[in-house]
Protein backbone atom coordinates (compact mmCIF):
# COMPACT_ATOMS: atom_id res chain seq x y z
CA UNK A 1 0.00 0.00 0.00
CA UNK A 2 0.76 3.66 -0.70
CA UNK A 3 -0.47 7.16 0.36
CA UNK A 4 -1.00 9.39 -2.29
CA UNK A 5 -2.21 12.78 -0.75
CA UNK A 6 -3.23 11.58 2.10
CA UNK A 7 -5.26 8.91 0.67
CA UNK A 8 -4.74 4.97 0.98
CA UNK A 9 -4.44 3.40 -2.76
CA UNK A 10 -4.40 -0.26 -3.11
CA UNK A 11 -2.64 -1.74 -6.01
CA UNK A 12 -4.94 -3.11 -8.49
CA UNK A 13 -5.66 -7.18 -8.44
CA UNK A 14 -3.29 -9.19 -10.86
CA UNK A 15 -4.49 -12.00 -12.98
CA UNK A 16 -3.52 -15.45 -12.69
CA UNK A 17 -3.15 -15.98 -16.28
CA UNK A 18 -2.68 -13.03 -19.09
CA UNK A 19 -6.14 -12.79 -21.21
CA UNK A 20 -4.46 -13.75 -23.88
CA UNK A 21 -3.91 -17.34 -22.57
CA UNK A 22 -7.10 -17.73 -20.62
CA UNK A 23 -9.51 -20.39 -21.95
CA UNK A 24 -11.77 -19.24 -24.67
CA UNK A 25 -15.47 -19.70 -25.23
CA UNK A 26 -16.54 -18.28 -28.78
CA UNK A 27 -20.39 -17.61 -28.91
CA UNK A 28 -22.24 -17.87 -32.47
CA UNK A 29 -25.07 -16.24 -31.83
CA UNK A 30 -27.58 -16.27 -35.34
CA UNK A 31 -29.46 -12.89 -33.78
CA UNK A 32 -28.98 -9.84 -32.43
CA UNK A 33 -28.11 -8.39 -28.61
CA UNK A 34 -31.82 -7.18 -28.78
CA UNK A 35 -33.22 -10.90 -29.76
CA UNK A 36 -30.17 -13.11 -27.86
CA UNK A 37 -29.09 -10.94 -25.34
CA UNK A 38 -31.30 -12.17 -22.63
CA UNK A 39 -30.40 -15.64 -23.03
CA UNK A 40 -26.93 -15.33 -23.33
CA UNK A 41 -26.58 -13.25 -20.35
CA UNK A 42 -28.26 -15.72 -18.55
CA UNK A 43 -25.60 -18.04 -19.83
CA UNK A 44 -23.17 -15.80 -18.81
CA UNK A 45 -24.47 -15.18 -15.47
CA UNK A 46 -24.36 -19.14 -14.91
CA UNK A 47 -20.53 -19.19 -15.61
CA UNK A 48 -20.06 -16.42 -12.98
CA UNK A 49 -21.77 -18.30 -10.40
CA UNK A 50 -19.58 -21.30 -11.41
CA UNK A 51 -16.46 -19.31 -10.85
CA UNK A 52 -16.08 -18.73 -14.60
CA UNK A 53 -16.01 -15.10 -15.21
CA UNK A 54 -14.81 -13.14 -18.08
CA UNK A 55 -12.11 -11.51 -18.20
CA UNK A 56 -10.42 -13.10 -15.00
CA UNK A 57 -10.51 -16.95 -15.01
CA UNK A 58 -12.29 -16.76 -18.57
CA UNK A 59 -12.66 -15.26 -21.91
CA UNK A 60 -15.75 -14.97 -23.67
CA UNK A 61 -15.99 -13.66 -27.40
CA UNK A 62 -19.46 -12.93 -28.87
CA UNK A 63 -20.29 -12.91 -32.82
CA UNK A 64 -23.16 -11.48 -33.66
CA UNK A 65 -24.59 -12.79 -37.33
CA UNK A 66 -27.37 -10.35 -37.41
CA UNK A 67 -30.45 -12.72 -38.66
CA UNK A 68 -28.54 -13.64 -41.80
CA UNK A 69 -27.50 -17.18 -42.47
CA UNK A 70 -24.41 -16.30 -45.03
CA UNK A 71 -22.52 -15.02 -41.56
CA UNK A 72 -22.69 -18.14 -39.84
CA UNK A 73 -19.97 -20.06 -41.57
CA UNK A 74 -17.53 -16.92 -41.89
CA UNK A 75 -17.81 -16.69 -37.75
CA UNK A 76 -17.83 -20.63 -37.31
CA UNK A 77 -14.10 -19.85 -39.55
CA UNK A 78 -12.61 -16.88 -37.51
CA UNK A 79 -13.64 -19.07 -33.98
CA UNK A 80 -11.14 -22.42 -35.48
CA UNK A 81 -8.74 -19.56 -36.32
CA UNK A 82 -8.76 -18.28 -33.39
CA UNK A 83 -8.19 -21.32 -31.61
CA UNK A 84 -11.25 -21.21 -29.11
CA UNK A 85 -11.54 -23.75 -26.40
CA UNK A 86 -15.66 -24.02 -26.61
CA UNK A 87 -18.10 -22.96 -29.19
CA UNK A 88 -21.18 -22.30 -28.34
CA UNK A 89 -24.24 -21.85 -30.18
CA UNK A 90 -27.91 -21.39 -30.80
CA UNK A 91 -29.87 -22.77 -33.30
CA UNK A 92 -29.88 -25.56 -36.25
CA UNK A 93 -27.82 -23.18 -39.00
CA UNK A 94 -25.31 -21.80 -36.30
CA UNK A 95 -24.72 -25.33 -35.04
CA UNK A 96 -24.23 -26.83 -38.23
CA UNK A 97 -21.64 -24.30 -39.70
CA UNK A 98 -19.77 -24.61 -36.33
CA UNK A 99 -19.70 -28.46 -37.35
CA UNK A 100 -18.64 -27.97 -40.82
CA UNK A 101 -15.88 -25.69 -39.33
CA UNK A 102 -14.09 -28.07 -36.82
CA UNK A 103 -14.12 -32.09 -36.03
CA UNK A 104 -11.80 -30.85 -32.86
CA UNK A 105 -13.34 -27.97 -31.01
CA UNK A 106 -16.09 -28.71 -28.63
CA UNK A 107 -19.54 -27.38 -29.71
CA UNK A 108 -22.34 -26.95 -27.43
CA UNK A 109 -25.34 -25.33 -29.19
CA UNK A 110 -28.30 -24.15 -25.94
CA UNK A 111 -31.37 -25.31 -28.43
CA UNK A 112 -31.68 -26.78 -31.89
CA UNK A 113 -34.53 -28.18 -33.52
CA UNK A 114 -34.27 -32.33 -34.10
CA UNK A 115 -30.59 -33.17 -34.06
CA UNK A 116 -30.72 -36.57 -34.96
CA UNK A 117 -32.94 -35.52 -38.33
CA UNK A 118 -30.34 -32.39 -39.38
CA UNK A 119 -27.37 -34.43 -39.05
CA UNK A 120 -25.76 -32.97 -36.00
CA UNK A 121 -25.40 -36.17 -33.98
CA UNK A 122 -25.88 -39.69 -34.18
CA UNK A 123 -28.08 -40.33 -31.80
CA UNK A 124 -29.69 -38.88 -28.59
CA UNK A 125 -28.23 -41.33 -26.49
CA UNK A 126 -24.66 -41.32 -27.60
CA UNK A 127 -24.54 -38.01 -29.86
CA UNK A 128 -20.96 -38.78 -30.61
CA UNK A 129 -17.85 -36.40 -32.60
CA UNK A 130 -17.57 -32.72 -30.86
CA UNK A 131 -21.20 -31.64 -30.90
CA UNK A 132 -23.49 -32.09 -28.25
CA UNK A 133 -26.36 -29.57 -26.14
CA UNK A 134 -29.97 -29.53 -25.97
CA UNK A 135 -32.93 -29.44 -28.34
CA UNK A 136 -36.75 -28.52 -28.79
CA UNK A 137 -39.00 -31.28 -29.98
CA UNK A 138 -41.19 -28.49 -31.78
CA UNK A 139 -43.03 -30.87 -34.44
CA UNK A 140 -44.73 -32.71 -32.48
CA UNK A 141 -46.45 -30.13 -30.57
CA UNK A 142 -47.68 -28.48 -34.55
CA UNK A 143 -51.48 -30.66 -33.87
CA UNK A 144 -52.03 -28.83 -30.23
CA UNK A 145 -50.73 -25.37 -31.73
CA UNK A 146 -53.52 -26.11 -34.37
CA UNK A 147 -56.15 -27.05 -32.19
CA UNK A 148 -55.21 -23.90 -30.47
CA UNK A 149 -55.82 -21.51 -33.07
CA UNK A 150 -58.99 -23.18 -33.94
CA UNK A 151 -59.95 -22.42 -30.80
CA UNK A 152 -59.42 -18.29 -31.25
CA UNK A 153 -60.46 -18.72 -34.92
CA UNK A 154 -63.29 -21.14 -35.50
CA UNK A 155 -64.10 -20.41 -38.61
CA UNK A 156 -60.67 -21.05 -39.33
CA UNK A 157 -60.34 -21.99 -43.69
CA UNK A 158 -57.38 -20.72 -44.99
CA UNK A 159 -53.94 -20.55 -42.47
CA UNK A 160 -50.74 -18.43 -43.81
CA UNK A 161 -47.57 -20.23 -42.54
CA UNK A 162 -44.45 -17.92 -42.29
CA UNK A 163 -40.90 -20.10 -42.14
CA UNK A 164 -37.16 -19.88 -43.03
CA UNK A 165 -36.98 -22.49 -45.94
CA UNK A 166 -33.18 -22.52 -45.63
CA UNK A 167 -33.35 -23.55 -41.59
CA UNK A 168 -33.55 -27.70 -41.99
CA UNK A 169 -35.56 -27.48 -38.13
CA UNK A 170 -37.96 -24.80 -39.97
CA UNK A 171 -39.04 -27.19 -43.15
CA UNK A 172 -39.72 -29.95 -41.12
CA UNK A 173 -42.08 -27.96 -38.95
CA UNK A 174 -43.24 -26.75 -42.20
CA UNK A 175 -44.16 -29.96 -43.69
CA UNK A 176 -45.49 -30.91 -40.31
CA UNK A 177 -48.21 -27.74 -40.45
CA UNK A 178 -48.64 -28.59 -43.92
CA UNK A 179 -49.72 -32.22 -43.46
CA UNK A 180 -52.03 -31.59 -40.30
CA UNK A 181 -53.64 -28.48 -41.85
CA UNK A 182 -55.01 -31.31 -44.65
CA UNK A 183 -56.54 -33.28 -42.51
CA UNK A 184 -58.04 -30.66 -40.94
CA UNK A 185 -59.25 -29.09 -43.96
CA UNK A 186 -57.51 -25.99 -43.66
CA UNK A 187 -55.90 -24.17 -46.59
CA UNK A 188 -52.02 -23.00 -46.13
CA UNK A 189 -50.66 -20.21 -47.74
CA UNK A 190 -46.99 -20.79 -47.47
CA UNK A 191 -44.63 -17.63 -46.95
CA UNK A 192 -41.03 -18.59 -47.40
CA UNK A 193 -38.20 -16.28 -46.34
CA UNK A 194 -34.31 -16.62 -46.31
CA UNK A 195 -33.50 -13.42 -45.10
CA UNK A 196 -35.07 -10.26 -43.21
CA UNK A 197 -35.47 -8.77 -46.39
CA UNK A 198 -38.05 -11.04 -47.63
CA UNK A 199 -40.26 -10.35 -44.87
CA UNK A 200 -42.63 -7.56 -46.49
CA UNK A 201 -42.24 -8.97 -49.66
CA UNK A 202 -43.77 -12.24 -48.50
CA UNK A 203 -46.51 -10.07 -46.31
CA UNK A 204 -47.26 -8.06 -49.26
CA UNK A 205 -47.97 -11.40 -51.70
CA UNK A 206 -50.19 -12.41 -49.15
CA UNK A 207 -52.55 -9.80 -49.51
CA UNK A 208 -55.53 -10.38 -46.96
CA UNK A 209 -55.80 -14.02 -48.19
CA UNK A 210 -55.34 -15.89 -44.65
CA UNK A 211 -57.37 -15.67 -41.77
CA UNK A 212 -54.07 -16.36 -39.24
CA UNK A 213 -50.54 -16.94 -39.58
CA UNK A 214 -48.50 -19.61 -38.11
CA UNK A 215 -45.00 -18.58 -37.67
CA UNK A 216 -42.36 -21.31 -37.39
CA UNK A 217 -39.87 -19.77 -34.65
CA UNK A 218 -35.87 -19.42 -35.24
CA UNK A 219 -33.10 -17.22 -34.90
CA UNK A 220 -34.52 -15.34 -38.26
CA UNK A 221 -38.15 -14.73 -37.39
CA UNK A 222 -36.33 -13.67 -33.74
CA UNK A 223 -34.23 -11.06 -34.70
CA UNK A 224 -37.12 -9.38 -36.87
CA UNK A 225 -39.67 -10.04 -34.91
CA UNK A 226 -40.91 -6.42 -34.33
CA UNK A 227 -41.09 -5.78 -38.11
CA UNK A 228 -43.47 -9.37 -37.86
CA UNK A 229 -45.67 -7.82 -35.69
CA UNK A 230 -45.81 -4.60 -37.21
CA UNK A 231 -47.23 -6.37 -40.42
CA UNK A 232 -49.58 -8.62 -39.34
CA UNK A 233 -51.49 -5.69 -37.06
CA UNK A 234 -51.05 -3.99 -40.89
CA UNK A 235 -52.70 -6.56 -42.35
CA UNK A 236 -55.12 -6.94 -39.62
CA UNK A 237 -56.03 -3.63 -40.45
CA UNK A 238 -57.01 -4.23 -43.82
CA UNK A 239 -58.41 -7.43 -43.47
Amino acid sequence: MTLLGGAAAWPLPVHAQQPGKLPTIGVLVPGTPSSHGQLFAIVVQRLRELGWIDGYTIAIQFRWAEGRTEQLAEIAAEFVRLKVDVIVTTGTPATLAAKQATSVIPIVFASTGDPVGTGLVANLGRPGGNVTGLSLQQVETVGKRLELLREVVPSLGRLALLANVDNPPAVLDMGEVQATARTLGVEVITLEIRRGEDIAPAFEALNGRAQALYIVWDALVGTHLFRINTLVLAARGTS
